[in-house]
């Protein structure tokens, strides 16, 4: 045994040695690249990792006057509650319908636009509609909130505007729960689609052009080499996006949500983000928010590790 031991620590030695300073000469090429990382490093470590450190808040009766460690430890009682909770299946079908809609509709959006932008050869024309696409990014939650209320109002808006014009009754858009996920369903879409192209445009920048050559020569149209050419090649593109999106399956925001919803549209606008605000903030109950927030990423973590089980069937697996 000690002549074995002896063996290995010598092989590690000798692996130390040999590697090593193939680690430093990495380190000096690329040192820029990690330099670059180092703030995105920090911003994880200081909002992410950091306050995980509270999850024990809501394995606890918190108090801000005894603080985190001082509070009395109740186990999984804001558990129980919130499963006991009147509300709970309510906000959970809200939650998951809304992001199956988004999912559904918005997460092919910037797949076809960034295939429509691919095809397009007047590059003055491809730089004009690319900016104008991902303007709509820039514009807050606030501000398009505004935006929408007004447009869709029964007494100033155009679309009721229209529909007068038309001989129709006014709607109270926002105020009939039939409406309110198309509306913020679409404006999620129209605000976040053309800020995704970005991604997959890049992924098509790394497509061989040979590839469209060979086909042209073999008499492939533009609808054929787009299906077997450009969506396979961004397929691991797609599959990873999708993969992480599945972990965001109860995130719906909450700025979009808190800002349009309203009394009559609570049974199908009210999300957990909008209920952990009125439970946490409002009624001060911390540790009940933080159960919330831990049933939350429990579930997008086994989303998670679902989609990409399922992605792995097709070769396309996160990890």
């Amino acid at each position: 045994m000690p002549q074995q031991e002896a063996v290995a620590q010598a092989k590690a030695e000798e692996w130390k040695q040999s590697y090593r300073p193939e680690l430093v000469k990495h380190f000096i090429k690329h040192k820029w690249l990690y330099i670059f990382l180092i703030p995105g490093c920090v911003y994880l470590l200081v909002f992410k990792y950091i306050p995980m450190f509270g999850i024990i808040i809501a394995f606890k009766d918190f108090s801000l006057v005894k603080g985190i460690l001082a509070s009395p430890w109740i186990g999984f009682e804001n558990f129980q509650y919130l499963f006991q909770s009147a509300d709970f299946f309510k906000i959970l079908r809200n939650s998951i319908v809304l992001s199956f809609y988004h999912l559904l509709f918005g997460f092919p959006a910037p797949i076809i636009l960034a295939l429509m932008l691919n095809e397009v050869r007047n590059v003055v024309f491809k730089r004009i509609s690319q900016t104008v696409l991902y303007l709509p990014h820039f514009i807050s939650w606030v501000v398009l909130s505004g935006m929408i209320i007004n447009f869709l109002s029964p007494s100033s808006g155009p679309i009721n505007h229209i529909l007068k014009d038309m001989g129709f009754e006014p709607i109270s858009f926002l105020l009939k729960p039939e409406y309110f996920r198309t509306i913020l369903v679409s404006a999620e879409i129209w605000k976040g689609a053309g800020w995704g192209t970005i991604i997959y445009l890049a992924a098509m920048t790394g497509i061989d052009p040979s590839l469209y050559e060979s086909a042209k020569l073999d008499g492939a149209s533009r609808i054929q080499q787009i299906l077997y050419i450009t969506i396979p090649s961004i397929a691991p593109t797609i599959t990873v996006l999708l993969v992480l999106q599945m972990g965001h399956i109860l995130d719906n925001g909450f700025e979009q949500v808190f800002l349009l919803y309203n009394p009559a549209t609570y049974d199908v606008a009210d999300v957990f983000e909008t209920y952990t605000y009125r439970i946490g903030l409002i009624d001060g109950r911390m540790s009940f928010a933080a159960a919330v927030g831990v049933f939350k990423a429990v579930v997008g973590l086994a989303m998670v590790l679902t989609a990409n089980r399922v992605a792995r069937i097709f070769g396309n697996q996160l990890w």
